[in-house]
């Protein structure tokens, strides 16, 4: 279990690719398990141990979360820009979804293997380029098991691990994440007819959020909303409501190189300021700007993850206070500094949350990548789905 220590502290190391976040699974729970059967013999403190990830690494936070294998293997978590999509189950199709099995199957098919020991017999470095360019999606499998339910379910019921949570994403989580949203339309009169279309009753929320007055930064902001912004606000709220601390954010820090790029915010790029890593990033990434100011505000953003895996409350010197989300719906917005705040994008959980428990009341539709102008039609609202959607 990789990871990256700041001011004495060990922060899990954020693992980028999805295949990544479920095909090691129970290999995070089994590291997580020699940390607490071993960490003291170095220092640590096994009753003290915080699992963080970004992207997929957030997928394996809530994972582990959700997962009976890792319950008080940790006290802790942090998820950045975590997506609480719909999973597939091990032997049934739902939401969706092919059971895993059958994609395994059809993997193996694929492949020209005829049975699993010949597939076992491959090289994992053969075997995984060879299934990532036939489009296999290695997602973790409800099998009642290692994950007993849907995220959503597990969440709604209070069944997760009962721990202090940081959650967040960033405001420009799509613009580097481009194929994830659908292309502009030819003009605004399509783009709304289609969100009629599709949306149904729930069109005139959709528009005022997402309207047609600025195609290109509407259609981002649907998927990043559906994807992160959703799944931030819904862990923290959970959590909150088990009495649980938990802390929400929004990352809005834009610097000169990201900005000229067209990519203010973009997916991943509080990282450096996270790990103090300006020097580490690859040669791609917008260079982060070697300026007494930018300094500063990694080391305020450091602070906070620090010492909330540290104890449990994000605090940073010479900064504001974080407050928690319970008693007031309250964030932190990261802009060119710290700003406490209220009402994170009113109207963006409720939209996002109807749509969501609509779909998954059907049994048969996912929910998370397919949305705006790509989205199936909305089925009509169920008792089950009766949430208002808040038009403030």
């Amino acid at each position: 279990m990789p990871g990256i220590a700041r001011d004495g502290v060990e922060i899990g190391k954020a693992v980028f690719d999805q295949g990544e976040a479920a095909a090691r699974l129970l290999d995070q729970v089994r590291a997580l398990t020699w940390v607490k059967d071993n960490i003291a013999a170095f220092g640590g403190d096994p009753a003290n141990v915080t699992i963080a990830g970004e992207s997929a690494g957030a997928l394996s936070v809530m994972y582990l979360m959700t997962s009976p294998l890792a319950r008080g293997l940790f006290s802790k978590g942090i998820a950045e820009s975590a997506y609480m999509i719909s999973t597939p189950a091990l032997k049934t199709a739902v939401h969706g979804w092919p059971s895993a099995e059958q994609a395994g199957l059809t993997l193996m098919s694929q492949l020209q293997q005829p049975n699993l020991a010949a597939l076992r017999a491959m090289s994992g470095d053969t075997i995984t380029a060879a299934a990532a360019a036939l489009g296999y999606g290695p997602w973790g499998a409800v099998d009642g098991h290692v994950l007993p339910d849907q995220l959503v379910n597990v969440f709604d019921q209070g069944k997760q691990a009962r721990v202090p949570l940081l959650a967040g994403f960033n405001n420009g989580e799509i613009r580097s994440l481009r194929p994830l949203a659908p292309p502009v339309p030819a003009s605004a009169d399509v783009y709304e007819g289609v969100i009629r279309d599709r949306y149904a009753d729930l069109a005139d929320a959709f528009l005022k959020l997402y309207p047609s007055t600025n195609l290109q930064e509407s259609i981002w902001a649907t998927t990043r909303d559906a994807l992160y912004g959703w799944t931030a606000e819904r862990l923290v709220r959970k959590q909150a409501a088990l009495g649980v601390r938990s802390y929400l954010y929004l990352w809005d820090h834009g610097y000169p190189a990201a900005d000229t790029a067209g990519m203010h915010a973009f997916h991943a790029s509080e990282l450096p300021y996270v790990f103090d890593s300006f020097d580490g990033t690859t040669p791609l990434w917008p260079k982060n700007p070697d300026t007494p100011e930018e300094h500063a505000f990694a080391d305020a953003v450091g602070d906070y993850w620090t010492n909330f895996a540290r104890t449990g409350r994000p605090t940073a010197r010479k900064s504001p206070d974080w407050p928690a989300y319970a008693a007031n719906h309250s964030y932190m917005l990261f802009a060119a500094t710290p700003v406490p705040a209220r009402d994170l994008m009113p109207g963006m959980y409720d939209l996002n949350e109807t749509v969501m428990c609509r779909r998954r009341a059907t049994g048969t539709m996912s929910w998370g990548f397919t949305v705006g102008l790509w989205s199936p039609k909305l089925p009509a609202a169920t008792t089950e789905c009766a949430t208002p959607v808040r038009s403030d």
